[in-house]
């Protein structure tokens, strides 16, 4: 499957010596792309989509590529220190077929820790592939490490210029994508024929629901040529959310989902899988950890398929109740009884076990940092009471519906997001006294809101880590449907009623550069200008960092 070279010795290619020249033939395949809607183009023959890394470990690296062909075809796959390809320090062979959608990963092992390596992959006939950039994982004590973190990029919204600034800095490690890869919805629903971007035309037009569609609504993301460049230049570790299955989805079934319809749910989230697994430079397990050198443990957690209970719904537990008396009675007993079930779960038995044993062995090894890679808000986060003064009159009903309802659940001491930690406080709270108990210095990574959010977390009183939530790629925030108040009030409102809360942004799209070192870790989150026209121009950054130790934030 592979060899190795004596060259590996030789001093590690970092980015900076990698010319913008360089780096941009590196993803010119990719960025010619961009002349044509999606709509217009042939995914064609041979390598139609570039390619890919992910699961970097110290000594070895998952590869990625698609080839089309009319029978099944086996691709060598090399990598080197050099673009030449002089001397391979690894190979290997792998076969594209239509049981797999064309999609080809091999592993590449027997690597060197810390270094930056060219990969490709070559044809029968000697067709090469795109070359792609990758790297390992350092091992023992480290100084710094870089990731670039992502969420929550919907095609119909407009460019992922988010990725293209991640690629055109080059200054980060390693790609991170917190879910939200895909959307599942079909035309006109979200968007909305209004809100879509005319260049930014989807296929299949329809609900993705069978293997075939979601095999098709990847092929159209995968055209674009942002998301190609992202991937061609960077190692990617990449855990799904909902709309890689359909919208708040649990392991029995989504909120977008209608049995009766659209079939058995268990049938969809296979296929699901299945086009994620093909699709991404991904294994087949649900969660995982990375070692980041003694600097940090990355723990790949699944909140989404695996062992969630289904989530509650606030306005069920509200519908029909206009006295505010008995609304207040039948939202303190939800909240005293169902909401905190104690055997409520998000990740499941196995997996939370798994994560508790993870977390001791990390602090065990002398790791300084334990962090979760996951979905949604572990922070504990409520409406502003007051919301709704502010609103004034002329709400559309349902906007001003939802808003009586959160400001109701906040009056209870209920959080109004039950489809994120804080619909599983029990699940939160044995995950947080395992991160206690461990010693851990947690640092929690969330999407999933497509707003930007820094929490200090407690348990008990006691300080646990610290929280950064992910704005997304394009995907609107709350400044889409909250029009009636300015995006800092909003901001100033939600972090003077949410004690564990330091800072909110609700208002742009972007993403997070996370710096790891053994004494703290920083996030520069970065604001691009926009998502209608495609340009990495930035409109700002906002950096946030904790000390080793602290559980604290400094804003």
């Amino acid at each position: 499957m592979f060899k190795t070279d004596t060259d590996a010795a030789q001093p590690a290619a970092s980015p900076a010596a990698l010319t913008r020249r360089s780096l941009f033939t590196l993803a010119g395949a990719g960025a010619a792309l961009a002349a044509a809607p999606a709509a217009a183009r042939s995914f064609g023959t041979g390598f139609t989509h570039n390619v890919a890394s992910g699961e970097p470990a110290a000594n070895s690296v998952l590869l990625w590529t698609r080839y089309v062909a009319d029978k099944e075809t086996a691709l060598t796959w090399q990598v080197s220190e050099s673009e030449s390809f002089a001397r391979p320090v690894a190979e290997g062979s792998v076969t594209a077929s239509a049981s797999r959608d064309w999609c080809a990963k091999g592993l590449a092992t027997g690597l060197s820790p810390d270094r930056w390596y060219f990969f490709r992959f070559l044809a029968p006939d000697g067709t090469a592939s795109p070359t792609g950039r990758t790297r390992t994982l350092p091992q023992g004590p480290s100084a710094k490490f870089r990731m670039a973190v992502f969420s929550c990029a919907n095609f119909g919204f407009g460019w992922f210029n988010a990725y293209g600034h991640a690629v055109e800095a080059n200054d980060v490690d390693l790609a991170v994508h917190l879910g939200d890869y895909i959307y599942e919805y079909g035309l006109g629903t979200y968007p909305t024929a209004g809100q879509a971007h005319p260049d930014r035309v989807l296929e299949p037009s329809t609900e993705i629901v069978a293997l075939t569609d979601y095999r098709l609504r990847y092929a159209t993301y995968r055209a674009d040529p942002d998301l190609q460049r992202l991937h061609q230049v960077l190692p990617m570790i990449a855990v799904w959310d909902d709309h890689e299955s359909a919208n708040d989805s649990w392991k029995n079934g989504a909120q977008n989902h209608q049995s009766d319809t659209e079939g058995d749910w268990q049938v969809r989230k296979a296929a699901a899988k299945q086009a994620y697994r093909e699709w991404m430079p991904v294994p087949d397990t649900p969660y995982s950890t990375y070692q980041v050198g003694d600097l940090a443990t990355l723990f790949r957690i699944d909140t989404r398929l695996e062992g969630r209970d289904e989530q509650f719904s606030l306005e069920k537990v509200m519908a029909g109740i206009k006295d505010p008396q008995a609304l207040a009675e039948t939202l303190a007993k939800f909240r005293d009884g169902a909401w905190a079930d104690k055997d409520r779960q998000l990740l499941g038995a196995a997996q939370e076990t798994w994560l508790a044993e993870a977390l001791a062995a990390s602090t065990r090894a002398g790791t300084h940092w334990q962090v979760l890679a996951q979905q949604v808000l572990i922070g504990n986060l409520k409406t502003p009471k007051d919301l709704m003064r502010q609103a004034g009159s002329g709400l559309p009903d349902f906007i001003r519906g939802r808003l009586e309802a959160a400001a109701a659940a906040s009056e209870a001491g209920l959080p109004s997001n039950m489809d994120a930690w804080d619909g599983y406080p029990a699940a939160r709270e044995r995950v947080f006294k395992a991160a206690l108990n461990a010693d851990a210095n947690l640092v929690v990574l969330a999407g999933d809101t497509h707003n930007a959010w820094a929490f200090e977390l407690s348990q008990d009183g006691a300080a646990v880590g610290v929280e950064f939530g992910g704005h997304s790629v394009s995907s609107p925030g709350y400044e889409s449907y909250l029009t009636f108040v300015q995006p800092d009030t909003l901001a100033a409102a939600l972090v003077a009623e949410n004690p564990q809360l330091k800072w909110a942004n609700t208002a742009q799209r972007g993403y997070m550069a996370v710096e790891l070192t053994p004494a703290r870790v920083t996030t520069e989150y970065r604001f691009i200008a926009g998502v209608k026209q495609r340009s990495t121009q930035l409109a700002g950054t906002k950096r946030i960092s904790t000390d080793k130790g602290s559980g604290k934030l400094a804003v």
